[in-house]
């Protein structure tokens, strides 16, 4: 489904961000991308939504190279992954409900749609009773919830969660962690970057390792190896 290809991303301060990075990842895997900053995580995150563009090698979504994309065919891709951040840009002038639903307008949903759909999402990451809610009356951890819930009501095939606990405590951490597994289980991809080792050491999933912009390992069912 992803491939990358001896990717290497060099940066004009001469910085190599990614030195031939290849690797696939496979429909319906959960793959967590682990490493000290400035390892590469992000910079592979934004090589897969064609945000930047390899020196050397190539980034593939179902054989095609996501940098030969025009720019229609790039926001088509990207409808294809949802993503998730640390800081969860979420809109604070609307509801838990709006922010969802607006995501659905942008991809051309229709109202019927998003009636139906925001409050059956919403019901998915547990918070059914938080619709009109906005986010400065929500924790961090329902935040999180609600930027999942926008994530995922278009139903990508891929859910990138970069971070997604960086803010949160350990039992918050437990519960997005709980439902990035529950979205797995449906048939989505997910690729999680996190430094939380254990995160990394309850799931079980695949972990690929990078340490100054290489692949160092590539465990089926690793730990957190640093």
């Amino acid at each position: 489904m992803i491939y990358f290809d001896k990717v290497t991303k060099i940066y004009k301060d001469s910085t190599p961000a990614l030195t031939e990075v290849s690797f696939s990842i496979e429909p319906k895997e959960f793959v967590s991308i682990v490493g000290h900053s400035g390892a590469g995580k992000t910079t592979l995150l934004k090589m897969l939504l064609a945000e930047e563009t390899p020196t050397n090698g190539a980034v593939f979504f179902e054989s095609v190279d996501v940098n030969n994309l025009r720019r229609g065919a790039v926001n088509k891709l990207r409808r294809r992954i949802g993503t998730v951040f640390q800081d969860y840009r979420l809109i604070p002038s609307k509801t838990a409900f709006e922010n969802i639903a607006f995501a659905m307008e942008a991809s051309g949903k229709s109202d019927a749609q998003i009636q139906s759909d925001v409050p059956q999402v919403l019901d998915l990451v547990g918070l059914s009773d938080k619709l009109w809610n906005f986010p400065h009356e929500l924790s961090g951890g329902e935040k999180q919830r609600v930027a999942i819930a926008r994530a995922i009501v278009n139903q990508p095939d891929v859910i990138i969660a970069d971070e997604p606990t960086g803010n949160l405590d350990p039992a918050n951490t437990q519960e997005i962690i709980y439902i990035l597994k529950k979205i797995n289980d449906m048939g989505t991809t997910v690729i999680l970057t996190t430094h939380n080792k254990g995160v990394i050491d309850s799931l079980g999933k695949r972990v690929i390792t990078l340490e100054k912009g290489k692949v160092i390992r590539d465990d089926k069912s690793g730990k957190y190896v640093l």
